[in-house]
């Protein structure tokens, strides 16, 4: 039985991998365009629990890094992950960790997955903005926090926000039939 059950748990785990790679090939026009990777991140781990979805976090990050097309815009490979960008994908990990700790401190209900998801959603912010300052700064000289928070962050409020409600909402509704044998 406890084979039965590892073998839904990584399938689970390679399932929602899928589910964060697809989400990050689909693309929202808009201003400054948007895609559902983090919807998917927040789904996954919703869904796992925070160490499950961590391992769906690492193995989508990990199949990037060694070449397949599954970052935003079919991007692959290191130099996706060390470009400007690739702190705020790598700051997916600190959401996953985040959902793992608030999961582990306060549970899985709805309150927690909330918070667990805001304070990773602020993590990932933090660290990707960060990661884009260095980059920025190294290619083409000094860039203020103010100027990339207005590039990096501002315009991803509110569909960020909104986001996470949809993968409230989605995880709810589809947790129970995970659990289901």
């Amino acid at each position: 039985m406890q084979k039965r059950a590892d073998i839904r748990k990584m399938t689970h785990v390679a399932l929602c991998a899928v589910l964060i790679v697809v989400c990050s090939w689909i693309t929202i026009p808009a201003a400054v365009p948007f895609t559902l990777q983090t919807f998917a991140v927040f789904t996954a781990c919703a869904l796992l629990g925070g160490k499950s979805g961590l391992c769906a976090v690492g193995l989508y990050m990990l199949l990037g890094a060694v070449g397949l097309p599954v970052f935003s815009g079919f991007g692959a490979g290191m130099g996706a992950l060390l470009g400007p960008t690739g702190g705020y994908i790598l700051g997916f990990a600190f959401t996953a960790l985040s959902m793992w700790g608030v999961e582990a401190r306060f549970g899985q209900g709805l309150p927690a997955r909330v918070a667990g998801m805001a304070l990773g959603l602020l993590l990932c912010y933090a660290f990707g903005t960060a990661w884009f300052m260095f980059v920025y700064a190294r290619a083409g000289g000094p860039i203020g926090l103010g100027a990339a928070l207005s590039m990096c962050v501002a315009p991803f409020l509110l569909p960020d926000c909104a986001k996470i409600a949809l993968a409230l909402f989605v995880s709810v509704r589809l947790k129970p039939l995970l659990a289901k044998k």
